[in-house]
């Protein structure tokens, strides 16, 4: 028996997690649960898997987290009951500007539901839970892989409802085989760039690409805040290992990059490599806030003003225990500068493809 489960199907994170376990794991069932709303759009998607691994059975079943059960049908929950071994929760609103109570009812409500239903499967060798290494809020200073309740407050209803939602999975540790992974900030392959939105450091792209007219553009603010971004490719390198290692066992990992840049050299250097220029002066950030204000002027710069708060945010994540295991399998997360490159090649090739642009409200 060897059955792995998925929610957050067809997510970025999910795609390229199931297909890097059926690249390096010898994978009998792969169940991914979906809205009725995704089925159409994951079908497809399904169909190549299917093509490059004749070997995988894949089940695509419709279900809603949000419900007991998680909305399965009978027939369903008795399959995925028996053959399950391996669940990863990535469902989750991710959206900075996501009001509180879709927050709330997706990423907390969602992931309740999500451990209830775990404490029904009887072959269950580990479960996975995505959260975010945001859910420190406004801490500040050094954030370490065994710290999760405070008492500070957030920045936004995504990491407060994260946060929360961590806090149940937590909880679970002594009953359920658990390991809860904090990414960092997830951007493109680092090879190819490749990825399905332009979302996190690509509202910096967005930005540079809606001023390029300009003959000057300055930095905003300081920029001293510390950037951490991690390729999709370290993400779910690092997840598959990590699903199969018994030190993994039990323990909240940060798949954080160890060896972050300050935002103000990611801007510039992500302003070189795409408009070939070096930021002249800078803005107060309080003053792009209030221009960020105005509904027009977001959708025009395609940018959220909820990511400015990560410009002045003076957090440093501790990833020396996922370190320490992803050591042993030489996996290691790649620089900001050596996938910068394909960064701004991928955002060039497809930057007026609207599919790839989160909607800005």
């Amino acid at each position: 028996m060897n059955g792995y489960f998925f929610t957050g199907f067809p997510g970025f994170i999910c795609q390229e997690l199931v297909r890097e376990l059926l690249l390096t794991k010898n994978v009998k069932n792969v169940f991914l649960l979906v809205l009725p709303t995704q089925k159409s759009v994951s079908a497809p998607i399904i169909q190549t898997y299917q093509q490059q691994f004749p070997q995988t059975s894949f089940h695509l079943i419709e279900g809603d987290i949000t419900q007991p059960n998680l909305n399965m049908s009978r027939e369903d929950q008795e399959r995925v009951e028996k053959e399950t071994n391996y669940v990863y929760h990535l469902a989750a609103i991710y959206d900075l500007a996501v009001k509180k109570e879709i927050a709330y009812q997706v990423n907390v409500n969602g992931t309740k539901q999500v451990v209830e239903w775990l404490k029904m499967l009887p072959n269950l060798k580990r479960f996975i839970y995505f959260s975010t290494a945001y859910v420190a809020g406004k801490r500040e200073g050094k954030l370490l892989e065994t710290e999760l309740i405070h008492e500070a407050s957030f920045k936004n209803h995504y990491e407060e409802t994260k946060y929360l939602a961590e806090i149940i999975v937590d909880k679970e540790k002594e009953l359920l085989p658990i390991t809860i992974i904090r990414p960092g900030i997830v951007k493109g392959h680092s090879q190819t760039g490749e990825t399905t939105k332009f979302d996190g450091p690509y509202l910096m792209l967005n930005f540079l690409h809606s001023l390029r007219f300009l003959p000057l553009i300055p930095h905003l603010g300081k920029g001293e805040a510390e950037f951490n971004v991690v390729p999709i490719d370290y993400i779910v390198k690092s997840t598959c290992y990590l699903t199969h290692s018994d030190r993994a066992l039990g323990k909240t990992l940060h798949l954080t990059n160890p060896e972050p840049i300050k935002v103000r050299e990611a801007y510039t250097v992500l302003m070189e490599k795409f408009l070939k220029k070096a930021p002249t002066g800078s803005i107060p950030l309080s003053l792009a806030k209030t221009f960020l204000r105005v509904p027009t002027a977001r959708k025009w710069l395609k940018v959220e003003r909820e990511a400015l708060d990560y410009f002045t945010w003076k957090g440093s994540f501790d990833c020396s225990e996922a370190r320490r295991i992803l050591d042993d399998a030489d996996i290691n997360c790649p620089s900001f500068h050596t996938t910068a490159d394909m960064m701004v090649k991928y955002y060039n090739d497809h930057k007026y493809d609207q599919m790839k642009h989160i909607h800005i409200s």
